[in-house]
Order: structure tokens, then sequence, then C-alpha cells
């Protein structure tokens, strides 16, 4: 009767453990990402992650806008709110306007705290005003930080039009490189994983602050090159 026992506990835990781990195994790695803004950057980005089999939720200030592009991209594409994009994503993309910011970062504070954010944004004279002024005195980095504190920050994808990303992603080796630079080294790896999926090949120039060695108007800014080509254009360590 004690063996019998033993061994119905014995089965017993080893369909509990069997059950329980597809659920753990997808907790930890779900492949969610949540985009604010789709417009250019944020809808190529989006189509690129669908095709490698991410769910995406874009948003926009008027998600209704959004129901035809939904219904196109299918099953694993859906769209709301900035808010709902930000609970959504294990990652999150921001590709708004640089005026956005301090509006997007207060709104969201508490949500984005703790959150990996794929900063993809640029600030332009003409459209963002003084918060352009504040990002020729700081640096790009440092700004971002401000507006979006409690975030873990990575520039990413902000150092090319989104034309040069829909026309060179996935191209054959050597792929196109893409700069990214942050301070947290989990959510560095975040984004390496997304850069690749997307058909890129990740670069890490440095921490935040080296964000401005490929910012709009530097000499790193608008390129098609290799990963060893940009390391040496940048002044990266191969």
């Amino acid at each position: 009767m004690r063996s019998e026992s033993l061994a119905r506990r014995a089965v017993l835990a080893l369909l509990a453990s069997t059950l329980a781990y597809p659920a753990v195994a997808q907790s930890e790695n779900p492949r969610r990402i949540g985009i604010v803004g789709a417009g250019n950057i944020g809808g190529t980005l989006g189509r690129l992650w669908l095709k490698a089999g991410y769910e995406v939720f874009f948003s926009s200030r008027h998600p209704d806008e959004l129901k035809a592009l939904i219904e196109k991209l299918g099953r694993k594409a859906r769209a709301g709110t900035s808010a709902e994009a930000i609970a959504f994503g294990n990652a999150v993309l921001i590709a708004v306007p640089y005026k956005a910011y301090p509006e997007l970062g207060k709104e969201n504070a508490a949500a984005l705290k703790g959150k990996v954010v794929i900063d993809a944004g640029n600030a332009v004279r003409a459209r963002d005003g003084a918060i352009y002024d504040e990002v020729e005195k700081n640096g790009i980095g440092a700004v971002s930080a401000k507006y979006l504190a409690g975030a873990r920050i990575v520039r990413a994808f902000n150092a090319a039009n989104y034309r040069i990303f829909l026309k060179n992603a996935g191209r054959p080796e050597p792929r196109m490189a893409v700069p990214i630079a942050g301070d947290d080294p989990k959510a560095l790896d975040t984004a390496r994983t997304l850069v690749s999926d997307a058909g890129f090949d990740p670069v890490v120039v440095g921490e935040l602050d080296a964000a401005k060695k490929f910012a709009m108007g530097s000499a790193g800014f608008g390129h098609e090159l290799s990963a060893t080509e940009l390391k040496a254009k940048l002044g990266v360590a191969p």
C-alpha cells in the first residue's frame, strides 16, 4: 500500500510539473511589444516584428483610425491607446514627435517605471520647439531619461529614416547595422533581440550618453552600413 501511494504521488507530481512548465515558460519569455505612435517608424517596425512572430499593440491619439490597419495585419496585431500599449508590451517602442515626451512621460509615469523602452524619437528644431534646445544642450539620452523617468531606456531605430529600415530589413549578409545605446545591461539585451528579430544587426555604441554619436544631425546618422563598418564609423571596438 505504501509503495502504491508513493508511486501515485510521483505520477501526480510529474503530471503537475508537466502541466505547469508551458505556462511558466510562456510568462518568462513572452514576445509582446507595445508601440506608442503608429506612424512611419512605428508602423514599419511593428510590421517587421509581426513578421517575426511577435504580438504587437499599436497605439495613437485616435485608435479608431487604426482599425483598418489591424484587420490587414492579422490576429497578432491590435490597437488602442498609448496607456494600453505600454501596459501590454514587455517592451515599448516610443515613436512619437519628441515634443510629446514630457506629456507622455507624465501621463504614464507609473506604467513606464521599470519598463524597457526603445526610444526611437528625434528632436527636430522646426517641429519640437524648446525641447530641441534642451537636447542640443544636454544630449538626447539625458533628455529622454528626464522625461521618461524610471524607464529602462535604450536609444535605437532613430539613426535612419524609416524608408532605410524598410529597404534593408532582412537583407542578405552582411545585414544593416542599427546602433543602440543604454545604461541598463538587461534592457540592452532586450534591444539586441528586437533589433535582430526585425532583420538587422545591433551594435552597442555605449551607455545612454553615447546616443549622441548617432543622433540626428551627427556623423553617425543615416547610414546603411554593416556592423563592422558602423563600428569603425562610430569608433566602437570590433
